[in-house]
């Protein structure tokens, strides 16, 4: 099925934040646009983290439950979802559709991916490095851990708003990927790139709306995605914070 194809939702896909050299030029307020012209790379991140809500108000948080529903129109299917985070670098998705789980988690070391037709199985090379990098909970603030190098790109038209557009390139090369962020509120808005499965590599593309304010993060509620020949929207429906996880639920399984 198209749905199973790499599917690891929310802002983590977004690996991004800033580690400044050298003195900064003056900064917006927070929740302010940007200045006119074209903004510098370090002004788009550092808008983008005070957007999200801040560092401090995001290391007051070590866990994330986020459950909701999946629609995928072209084939007439709906299920739902369930993610486990635990900072600062365990994941665990799990998505039923049609009466059928598809699992993928991180467990700091080891990633992993389970379904009815593939089975158990462990990620490797760029698939796995993939899902480290979308397992770092506090992924807003570690932008340099993820990328080689980021460029500006300047501005374009998303719908009726304008975005800033970052090229980002990753530390094991590959086509770079693209991070779209809302000029005026400095959310991010759409990210394209390539994502890994055992079947190679596909384009892939999400945008994110519906952002709403939780315990101080700011987080996506609404994720459209495509890739693999297929669209889906993702609409979470309740999240919490700081709930307790054990470190064996992020695990491989043990093969039966």
């Amino acid at each position: 099925m198209a749905a199973r194809k790499s599917f690891v939702l929310g802002i983590v896909a977004l690996a991004l934040g800033i580690a400044v050299f050298g003195q900064k030029p003056p900064q917006p307020a927070a929740g302010a646009p940007l200045p006119p012209g074209a903004p510098t790379v370090d002004q788009i991140i550092d808008h983008y983290q005070r957007a999200v809500g801040g560092r401090a108000a995001w290391r007051k948080l070590t866990s994330r439950s986020s459950m909701g529903t999946v629609e995928i129109p072209s084939m007439n299917l709906s299920g739902t979802v369930v993610i486990h985070e635990k900072a600062p670098d365990k994941i665990l998705t799990i998505i039923i559709i049609a009466g059928s789980a598809f699992r993928q988690g991180f467990d700091g070391s080891v990633g992993w991916a389970e379904d009815p037709q593939d089975g158990l199985r462990e990620q490797a090379g760029a698939e796995l490095a993939e899902t480290k990098r979308q397992a770092d909970f506090y992924s807003p603030f570690d932008l340099r851990e993820h990328y080689a190098k980021l460029v500006s790109l300047g501005s374009e038209r998303m719908g009726e708003r304008e975005v800033y557009v970052l090229e980002a390139t990753l530390p094991d090369g590959g086509q770079p990927e693209k991070l779209y962020f809302d000029a005026e509120s400095g959310l991010p808005a759409r990210i394209v790139n390539q994502r890994h499965t055992a079947e190679g590599a596909s384009e892939f593309r999400e945008e994110f709306s519906d952002y709403r304010d939780v315990d101080g993060a700011k987080l996506p509620f609404t994720i459209f995605q495509a890739g693999g020949g297929s669209e889906f929207t993702v609409r979470i429906s309740e999240v919490r914070h700081n709930i307790t996880f054990e470190d064996s639920e992020f695990a491989k399984p043990a093969v039966q």
